[in-house]
C-alpha cells in the first residue's frame, strides 16, 4: 500500500536523523577546561633613567663624582650592575672623568693591627675602608684589575699552626665592599703577582710545608676561574712581578738553582704562552712600581738610588735619591698622577713624602708632598675609576 510505504520511509528518515544527532559527542567539561587563553606578554624592561636610551643614561651616570658610587649602587639592581662593570670605567675614560685614588695598607695608631685607607686624588681626603673578611696574612700579594683591588694568598699563623692560603678577596672601589673570589689552584705566599691585559698572574712563591714553587697560573675576572699555565724553568720565591707593554716580568727573589739572589728576569708572553729569560735584573728589591712603560725599583743594599728599567733594551738607569731625614730610612712606593711617591717605612718626625716626577724639567724631578698615610705604609695600589 502506497500510504504505508511512504509512512515507513518517513519514519526511517526521521530515525536516522535522530540517531545521527545522538551519535555526536557533546562537549565535555574537560575539553572546555583545557582551552588556554593566550597571555598578553608583560614588558619587564625598565630603563636606567626614564625617558632616555640606555647609552645616554650610562653616560649621564658616569659623570657623577666617584665618591657617590656606593650610594648609587643601592638605588636598584641595574645601577649596581653598571657601577661594578668594566663598562663604567670605559665610559668615564671616554668622558674624561676618571678619578685616581691611592689605597694604602697601614698600621693602626697603636700598632696592634692594620687597615686599608684611601687617599683622594690630591691626597687631602682620607677614608677608612671596611675591614677585610679575613686577617691580613704575611707574604700576600695585591693587584688591581678592572678598578678592583685583589688581595691574594699569604701565610697565616694561628694558635701556633701555620697555614698557606689560596684565598682571593676583592675590594670593589666603586661599591665600597669586599667579596670572596675563586681560590687559586695552588696555595702560595711570597710569590709574584701582577695584572697583564686584564687578567691576573700568580707565579712561584712558597707552597704548603715551605716547598718552593715553579708553578704559575692566570685568573680571568670575566669567568672567575684560575687556570694553570706553563711553569717557570726553576722554582722562585720572594720575587715580584709587573706588567709592561703586554708582557709579564718576574724578577728579584731567590731561586733554588742559583747561589744567592737571582738576577734572572723571567718574561712571559701571553700571545705565545711561553717564558724566556733576561740576565739583567735587580736583586733584593724592597720596593717597586710601574709608571708608564718604565719599572722603578729600590734595592735593599742601596736605599739612596732609584733603579729604572727600560724594557725596550733591557737596560737600567740609576738616579740618586735626595737625602731627607735619616740616611737609614727605607721606602715603600706609591703612584699618583704619573708621579712616584716614596713613603718612609720608619717613624721619622717631620718627614715629608718624597715625590719623583719623571716628566718634570731636568733638575726639578724631585719634590716633597703632603700626601702621607696615617701610619707606616705596608703596601699601596692606585685605582682609576
Amino acid at each position: 500500500m502506497p500510504g504505508v510505504v511512504c509512512g515507513k520511509k518517513q519514519f526511517m528518515e526521521s530515525e536516522m536523523r535522530f540517531s545521527t544527532l545522538v551519535q555526536k559527542d557533546p562537549p565535555t567539561r574537560s575539553k572546555i577546561s583545557t582551552r588556554r587563553i593566550p597571555r598578553v606578554p608583560v614588558n619587564t624592561y625598565k630603563p636606567l633613567l626614564p625617558g632616555l636610551p640606555d647609552d645616554v643614561a650610562k653616560y649621564c651616570l658616569a659623570l657623577v663624582p666617584r665618591s657617590t658610587f656606593p650610594a648609587m649602587g643601592a638605588v636598584c639592581r641595574r645601577w649596581k650592575s653598571f657601577i661594578q662593570s668594566k663598562e663604567l670605567i670605559t665610559v668615564r675614560t671616554q668622558a674624561g672623568k676618571l678619578e685616581e685614588w691611592l689605597y694604602v695598607l697601614t698600621n693602626d695608631s697603636e700598632g696592634k693591627g692594620n687597615h686599608w685607607e684611601v687617599l683622594g686624588c690630591m691626597g687631602d681626603e682620607r677614608k677608612i675602608l671596611p675591614p677585610m673578611p679575613c686577617p691580613v696574612k704575611a707574604g700576600f700579594a695585591v693587584v688591581v684589575v678592572n678598578g678592583k683591588l685583589l688581595v691574594t694568598g699569604g701565610y697565616l699563623l694561628s694558635d701556633g699552626t701555620g697555614c698557606v692560603s689560596a684565598e682571593i678577596h676583592q675590594y670593589d672601589s666603586c661599591l665600597n665592599r669586599w667579596s670572596t673570589l675563586a681560590a687559586m689552584n695552588v696555595a702560595r705566599y711570597d710569590f709574584a703577582c701582577a695584572e697583564v691585559n686584564g687578567v691576573v698572574y700568580a707565579v712561584g712563591g712558597y707552597g704548603v710545608d715551605g716547598v718552593s714553587l715553579s708553578s704559575a697560573e692566570v685568573y680571568d675576572p670575566e669567568t672567575n676561574i684560575w687556570t694553570l699555565i706553563e711553569s717557570l724553568r726553576r722554582p722562585r720565591w720572594g720575587c715580584f712581578a709587573c706588567g709592561i707593554e703586554g708582557k709579564l716580568y718576574v724578577m728579584g727573589g731567590r731561586s733554588s738553582f742559583t747561589i744567592g739572589n737571582s738576577r734572572f728576569v723571567d718574561v712571559y708572553n701571553p700571545k705565545d704562552r711561553t717564558w724566556c729569560e733576561v740576565k739583567n735584573g735587580c736583586v733584593m728589591v724592597t720596593a717597586h712600581a710601574v709608571l708608564g712603560k718604565q719599572l722603578f725599583c729600590m734595592e735593599w743594599k742601596n736605599q739612596r738610588k732609584l733603579a729604572i728599567f727600560n724594557p725596550n733594551d733591557n737596560s737600567w738607569n740609576m738616579i740618586p735619591v735626595p737625602l731627607t731625614g735619616s740616611s737609614r730610612i727605607g721606602f715603600r712606593f706609591g703612584t699618583l698622577d704619573d708621579k712616584l711617591l716614596l713613603f718612609s717605612v720608619e717613624e721619622e718626625p717631620g718627614y715629608r713624602t718624597l715625590l719623583y716626577d719623571p716628566n718634570a724639567a731636568t733638575g726639578s724631578e724631585w719634590q716633597t708632598s703632603s700626601i702621607k698615610p696615617s701610619g707606616l705604609c705596608l703596601c699601596s695600589v692606585t685605582i682609576k675609576a
